[in-house]
């Protein structure tokens, strides 16, 4: 399976990003260092988003430097055969223009020596601001070489810029390529949903011992064997109770019975993450309270769909999906009407918060929250203010992004209900999420990962088979 676009990708990048640098601008982009996880063991290494956005290269310690006129410099490890016996191939800089399309390559450890001539007689340089420990500091030490020459006629540059406001704005549309990377991720991602779905039904029938690990692990085979790289986040494998957590890790609880069972789970493929929820009873059968709750949430997210697409803004699915969720909790008494209202007094003073206090989506790409700003940049200086119903604090509103085709998302309403006084026992502890990655098009939005089902009948059968 060929993951790797030819490199004219990163070469079109480049130069979309040069053209944004403009003439006498500089933009120096680091990959991710290797991090130790304890002694003589690192972890897992993955490289940074940007640089691999702008590079197609994942090994690390590598700089790229690209000036305005669209002249592309990687500095990447130097070919060395004894450190490739213990760590594996380098590239090299000999072979890295022709293997990746930049114009120049050098031994990174040449990178203090040469940044400073790169530096010289340019106006503007840009980095990735407040992710790279250490950055700011190295650059102002670069600066200072250069400043050291102006009486030999040398030009420091007079302004720094934060790179991300430009690659963010690149990347929250995805291209062609992305797309169908992030579609085989979600492909295989639901195979792993309903891969856990079925090894949880068949288990606790053949009366085994089930723990959340168990699934988790089956999640983690069925990634790694259709050749995802790693997983794009740490699982969410939540039994019982446990799903009322927003954050809950896979651990050692039992998945009982009875239990509903929350997994959010994803893997990465080819530098792309996928993320996707699913809600199931642990036997195959929902009961009657759970599945009061989970059409519920059903039917928000299926409002959510229908509200995603070119011309809305990023927060009209919210918006949708907390209607119904809100108009769900009055008619089955999770929210008591004598006290909180309607509808719109529940939406207005925020009372559903107690049982959904979470945003319906995020946008989704190299990171699993990936980059873009959720503010509409031609609208930014329209702003309003507003108090929170519930913390009384001031916030400073201003209008939501407005979704355009290519952008990826999440839809990912839910129900989290904890004991509490005035809810009805029957919902205790019921923790449900149900979460998709939308593209959007030029029609609406493409689900791309409803390979595993969603309805809750649906789900039964599946987990019956």
């Amino acid at each position: 399976m060929n993951l790797q676009p030819p490199h004219t990708l990163y070469t079109e990048r480049r130069a979309r990003l040069a053209a944004l640098l403009g003439p006498g601008g500089i933009a120096i982009v680091p990959t991710a260092p290797e991090r130790q996880r304890n002694r003589d063991n690192d972890h897992l290494y993955r490289h940074d988003s940007y640089f691999y956005y702008l590079t197609g290269f994942s090994e690390p310690n590598a700089w790229l430097v690209l000036t305005g006129e669209g002249q592309a410099t990687l500095f990447c490890q130097p070919k060395d055969m004894e450190r490739e016996i213990w760590d594996g191939y380098r590239l090299g800089p000999q072979a890295a223009p022709h293997a990746l399309g930049v114009d120049a390559a050098l031994p990174v450890t040449e990178l203090d020596a040469q940044l400073p001539r790169l530096l010289e007689n340019r106006s503007t340089v840009w980095f990735p601001f407040a992710i790279h420990s250490g950055l700011e500091g190295r650059v102002a030490g670069w600066l200072e070489r250069v400043r050291a020459r102006v009486r030999y006629g040398a030009l420091c540059p007079a302004q720094q810029q934060d790179l991300c406001s430009l690659l963010d704005e690149m990347r929250l549309i995805k291209d062609a390529h992305e797309q169908d990377t992030m579609r085989r991720a979600a492909r295989i991602s639901a195979g792993a949903h309903v891969r856990a779905m079925q090894t949880c039904a068949r288990l606790l029938r053949e009366g085994q011992d089930v723990r959340e690990y168990h699934l988790d692990a089956e999640l983690l085979h069925e990634f790694r064997r259709h050749g995802s790289q790693h997983p794009a986040y740490g699982a969410i494998v939540a039994a019982g109770a446990n799903a009322c957590v927003l954050h809950y890790r896979a651990d050692a609880a039992p998945v009982r019975n009875g239990d509903l069972v929350l997994i959010d789970a994803g893997c990465e493929l080819g530098g792309y993450a996928s993320d996707i929820t699913r809600t199931f009873p642990a036997n195959g059968r929902f009961s009657g309270p759970q599945r009061a709750l989970y059409d519920i949430v059903l039917a928000s997210q299926e409002a959510a769909v229908a509200a995603t697409r070119p011309g809305a803004r990023f927060t009209d699915p919210h918006d949708a999906a907390v209607r119904v969720l809100a108009q769900g909790m009055l008619d089955v008494g999770l929210l008591d009407r004598a006290k909180v209202g309607g509808l719109d007094d529940v939406i207005e003073k925020r009372a559903y918060f107690a049982f959904y206090m979470h945003r319906t989506g995020h946008w989704l790409g190299m990171d699993v929250h990936d980059c873009g700003a959720y503010a509409e940049p031609s609208q930014l200086g329209e702003v309003s203010e507003r108090r929170d119903p519930l913390s009384n604090e001031l916030i400073l509103n201003r209008p939501s992004r407005l979704l355009k085709p290519g952008m990826v998302l999440t839809i990912e309403p839910g129900l989290y209900v904890r004991p509490a006084p005035g809810v009805p026992e029957a919902f205790h502890h019921i923790g449900i999420r149900i979460e998709d990655d939308a593209i959007v098009t030029p029609q609406g939005c493409e689900l791309i990962s409803r390979d595993v089902p969603v309805q809750a009948d649906a789900i039964e059968a599946l987990m019956k088979a």
